[in-house]
């Protein structure tokens, strides 16, 4: 497998890629790293949609890898679909990313370059309007071209000892409020640091979901126990971060859930 997305990478004399810290765009760069036919940059867009603790995170897993990685500030919420999370928010969204990447390709004065993101073949065929806005705009996907599904990346980047092999998806926090929900940075690091509280009492992949003034807790199933056990402790923090009601959605943590109020409307 390794040797078709060699072959899809080489056929790029210089690569961007658009990288955010996550196993595909993470383990997309230390592949094309390795390759000497391929000069390699990082493009990570730092936007209060994206976590802290996420940046952090990318900034160490470029260092262990061996990265150049340039950070550009880059704040959406000025935008009008963004701002008010609409249905083509991740579309605007993403549009407004690459050319903020477009910006710096033309501020450095290169030309023979192909901009690359981490969508692999598991993403195809989701509701992921930001491929659309990719694909208009010639961004190529190594990852996709190769086929190489999610569990294909996370099997070889343990092989390769690559220490983010099995690190948890961190989507944008603006998948955390419903749609035409106004987006402020206030509500982005409430949301954030109710997260950061259940990630501090060893709760991995759950989400914060704010609707209005509640915050709707998604766990896995595993952890109900704990935050029962935990409930006042939960309680208290996240009303000291501005929420007024807690819950747990019995449902558990999955992926699209603000997707569901749509798709029965």
């Amino acid at each position: 497998m390794l040797h078709r997305l060699n072959n899809e990478l080489i056929k790029h004399k210089e690569l961007i890629i658009a990288f955010s810290g996550g196993v595909d765009s993470a383990f997309l760069a230390s592949v094309a790293l390795k390759l000497k036919e391929v000069k390699v940059t990082g493009i990570l867009l730092d936007t209060p949609l994206m976590k802290r603790s996420e940046k952090e995170s990318a900034l160490r897993v470029a260092e262990e890898i061996g990265l150049n990685l340039v950070v550009i500030a880059f704040n959406p919420a000025h935008i009008e679909g963004i701002n008010t999370n609409s249905r083509e928010r991740c579309y605007i969204c993403k549009k407004a990313m690459i050319d903020k990447i477009k910006e710096y390709i033309a501020e450095k004065g290169l030309t023979d370059v192909a901009i690359a993101d981490g969508l692999n073949y598991s993403d195809i065929g989701e509701y992921r309007p930001g491929i659309r806005a990719s694909n208009e705009n010639s961004l190529i996907h190594p990852l996709v071209d190769a086929e190489f599904k999610k569990e294909d990346i996370r099997r070889i980047s343990r092989a390769m000892g690559l220490s983010f092999a099995d690190k948890p998806s961190s989507p944008c926090l603006a998948t955390r409020f419903p749609y035409d929900t106004l987006i402020t940075i206030k509500n982005l690091r409430m949301v954030e640091e109710a997260e950061d509280c259940l990630n501090g009492l060893g709760l991995e992949d759950c989400r914060v979901r704010l609707h209005k003034n509640i915050a709707r807790i998604e766990a896995e199933p595993e952890y109900i126990n704990l935050i029962i056990e935990k409930r006042e402790e939960i309680v208290e923090r996240f009303k000291e971060i501005g929420f007024i009601y807690v819950c747990l959605d019995l449902q558990g943590y999955r992926t699209g859930s603000m997707e569901e109020e749509v798709n029965i409307q």
